[in-house]
């Protein structure tokens, strides 16, 4: 049976010339594994709020929803307000959503969005409007399905919003391996930190993947959610540091291999990417996908 993945680019946004994040890569990673085929593509569902609720102040979800946020609130997300970004919002939660209720089912599920780790629970940042992980995990837990759950965030920016929702909550553990002069300038404290030098390597970053890895599983995960961005890649724009292609799937595998390994069910959201030309950042993130089902396909 194919692979099945839920995808949000039904809603891409209309963005000034020049904005630099990169709305057209989602569909060209969804026409990537289309034309490899094994994957079935399933259009995300939008999210209602009350699940949005779950992790976001409600005040704050109502007043994104009716357009009513300041413009200083929303030149902190970094987009501009419309209906199409409240669809494309709601979608990106109902994707990792629907993901998660597919790893319960099958192992593993994957979403090609998600990943909006730099949202907190009062306001958005960072092209982040909800943080679709918090929400995935607070269902889970209302749910009674899942207690203790594992963030491994390897996006090159750290997970900060996810870091501050979960910082105090002990069944909540948040690793997050970023370039430490990168976005936010004002990093908050993960369960686990790994802040690597600008112009880091293959073999470097996975080195200290390799050695970080067992103290997660440790944890004794329930539940594990991979915000796999692939902005660490040698061309991305925002990224500073040095990954090679090669380099972005052994560290997919060594991922998936240790999850694989500990019998956890499993979500991969999909993080940042702004390579030049943007064709690199959708054959990374492809890449992730293609590594999983070869992972859990055997």
């Amino acid at each position: 049976m194919p692979f099945r993945l839920f995808y949000t680019d039904q809603y891409a946004i209309d963005l000034p010339a020049g904005h630099r994040f990169p709305m057209a890569k989602y569909r060209m990673v969804r026409d990537l594994l289309t034309r490899d085929g094994g994957f079935e593509m399933v259009p995300a569902p939008l999210e209602g709020a009350e699940t949005v609720e779950l992790a976001h102040d409600p005040e704050y979800v109502q007043r994104f929803l009716a357009g009513t946020l300041s413009a200083q609130e929303i030149r902190r997300i970094g987009f501009p307000w419309s209906e199409q970004l409240v669809r494309r919002t709601l979608a990106s939660v109902g994707g990792t959503l629907s993901a998660t209720e597919e790893a319960l089912i099958s192992g593993w599920g994957g979403t090609l969005a998600g990943g909006t780790h730099h949202a907190f629970r009062g306001e958005g940042s960072g092209f982040c409007v909800f943080n679709d992980i918090a929400v995935a995990i607070q269902s889970l837990r209302r749910s009674g399905r899942a207690t203790r759950v594992a963030v491994i965030d390897l996006d090159v920016h750290q997970g900060d919003g996810t870091a501050q929702m979960f910082g105090d909550d002990a069944d909540v553990l948040t690793f997050s391996m970023h370039c430490e002069t990168n976005f936010p300038f004002r990093k908050q404290q993960s369960k686990i930190d790994v802040s690597l030098t600008e112009g880091t390597g293959d073999e470097a970053y996975l080195a200290q993947l390799k050695t970080i890895l067992p103290r997660v599983f440790e944890f004794r995960p329930e539940m594990v959610f991979y915000q796999s961005g692939v902005d660490g890649l040698y061309a991305d724009a925002l990224g500073k540091l040095k990954l090679t292609h090669e380099g972005l799937k052994q560290r997919d595998r060594m991922v998936m291999a240790a999850v694989r390994g500990a019998g956890a069910p499993f979500v991969i959201t999909l993080g940042g990417g702004y390579a030049k030309p943007i064709e690199l950042t959708a054959e990374a993130h492809a890449n992730t996908f293609r590594v999983a089902a070869d992972v859990f396909g055997c």
